[in-house]
């Protein structure tokens, strides 16, 4: 996936000229340009690439008809191509092409967690499904927002700096001490200001935790920072409806610090369970929108191979849910 990003990132002057040369043409002749790449790209590396994302969807989503399987890999590949494309050569039109190409839902939820945070900001969290980077711009408009990202590796740098320019702000997770990162944070949304964490981010160095019931590691951010300064966390993913074109639902907000305080419970195994409730969110997301998620090519990767009684001592099944009432039909 990364080599596929590199070819197209890596070198600025060729995407600066290719970006003037595309926008001769209308959004429908490439919308339906990015369909046809996407159908000789999965046609393409079917032995290889397709291949270990179709391994993937098995082994998390279990048995599935073999047209199930192709579609969903399909439309994986379709999304991968268009986000691309939007990320590259169409973030400088977004301002005046999100009204038609963004249809919101819940918008209310975001006013009911800036209302309940009583002057403090709150968090937005999701998977990396859709097209993230479109999504933070979205909220860029509204609220004054920070997330946290992963610009290190070169190929992704650009796409990064892309949505720099364009004032949506953000921490690297690979070059800001933890510590440093989490009081940038706090003061943040202390301030008034809004996150928007993606929680399925994997690093070695994060806390045990569990993903698809596999002993895996994911950031506890969200969770601190909801649990120790009282604010809330409003659930959200978008996924592409067709062509350029993407929903975006934001949720009910969650106030953890409220359920957890009536629990009795605190400290870190409050954090880690409130961390299980929230990766609980995100694997119902991917379960429902399989096609939109970004990480099928690679997911494998990040389950740790420990003794089955390390497994079972980390941690216990939460129960619960987060509910998104605003998702519509289709």
């Amino acid at each position: 996936m990364y080599e596929w990003i590199s070819k197209l990132t890596l070198n600025e002057r060729r995407l600066d000229r290719i970006e003037r040369v595309l926008r001769v043409f209308p959004i429908w002749m490439m919308s339906a340009f990015c369909s046809m790449l996407a159908f000789a790209l999965h046609w393409a590396f079917r032995k290889g690439f397709q291949k270990r994302v179709e391994h993937n969807l098995i082994d998390l989503l279990g048995d599935m008809s073999k047209s199930s399987l192709r579609a969903i890999s399909k439309q994986y590949v379709q999304n991968v191509v268009y986000t691309l494309y939007e990320i590259l050569f169409l973030s400088a039109r977004l301002e005046k092409l999100h009204a038609s190409h963004l249809d919101v839902q819940g918008d209310e939820y975001l006013q009911e967690a800036q209302h309940r945070a009583k002057g403090k900001g709150f968090i937005v969290y999701a998977p990396h499904v859709g097209n993230f980077f479109n999504y933070y711009w979205y909220l860029t408009q509204k609220f004054d927002c920070l997330t946290v990202a992963s610009a290190g590796s070169p190929e992704l740098k650009p796409l990064y700096m892309k949505f720099a320019a364009m004032g949506c702000n953000g921490l690297d997770y690979d070059s800001v001490p933890p510590l440093a990162l989490y009081r940038t944070l706090k003061k943040h949304v202390q301030s008034g200001g809004v996150i928007f964490i993606l929680g399925d981010f994997w690093r070695p160095t994060f806390p045990l935790s569990r993903l698809f019931d596999r002993l895996t590691r994911t950031p506890e951010g969200a969770a601190m920072l909801a649990l120790d300064h009282h604010v809330p966390v409003v659930p959200f993913y978008g996924y592409r409806v067709k062509g350029f074109k993407h929903r975006l639902v934001f949720g009910t907000p969650l106030h953890l610090y409220e359920q957890f305080e009536r629990s009795g419970r605190s400290g870190r195994s409050e954090r880690a369970e409130a961390n299980l409730l929230l990766n609980a969110f995100m694997e119902r997301v991917i379960r429902e929108k399989p096609s939109a998620w970004f990480y099928w090519f690679n997911v494998h990767e990040r389950w740790e191979k420990l003794p089955s009684a390390a497994a079972n001592n980390t941690s216990n099944d939460v129960s619960g849910s987060i509910d998104l009432t605003t998702e519509a039909a289709g």
